[in-house]
């Protein structure tokens, strides 16, 4: 994810500080990673620096004063540009998922790779389990719903590589330890 086009995304519809910023985020993209405070305050800083937020004052809600940001002319171009650049499909299988069942059929016999596939199908299960509960709920919001699909999809794709790979870890072993 790119933080600081999120963030401009997210002032396009008008001046914000950096709390409404990141309650903002996590709303908007539910099943994103929450951005932290510091996050948030660094990106800004770096927006500041290469002109594409300008402050837009100062107030002061029961607490510390809040500096509130605007998107620049050069911001909105910056943004206009990276919401028109087709992002590309990822060239290399790039997961801690990926990696971990590799190395199980590596290192671990045909049980003990059986049994960390079977465990991390039945993680995702759950976690489909509970995406499809936050989707259907009737306070699901349209960010919700949208960021759950996007998660389910994964999983599903997740699942059914497990599943595949768990056909097929006979033959991983025959070929590895032949």
């Amino acid at each position: 994810m790119s933080t600081p086009h999120v963030l401009l995304g997210l002032l396009a519809s008008g001046t914000k500080h950096g709390y409404e910023l990141k309650r903002a985020h996590d709303q908007r993209l539910p099943q994103a990673r929450p951005l932290a405070f510091g996050q948030v305050y660094a990106t800004l800083g770096r927006l500041l620096r290469d002109g594409l937020v300008t402050p837009a004052g100062q107030d002061r809600l029961a607490g510390p004063d809040r500096m509130a940001y605007a998107l620049t002319e050069q911001g909105r171009a910056t943004l206009d540009q990276w919401l028109g650049t087709v992002e590309p499909p990822i060239p290399y299988v790039n997961s801690t998922l990926f990696a971990k069942v590799v190395v199980a059929l590596l290192v671990a016999d045909t049980d003990r790779a059986r049994g960390y596939l079977i465990a991390q199908r039945r993680a995702h299960t759950e976690r489909l389990r509970e995406l499809t509960a936050l989707k259907t709920a009737p306070s699901a919001t349209v960010a919700d719903i949208v960021g759950a699909d996007y998660a389910i999809t994964h999983l599903d794709a997740d699942l059914r590589w497990l599943q595949t790979t768990l056909e097929r870890v006979a033959d991983w072993h025959r070929e590895v330890h032949s």
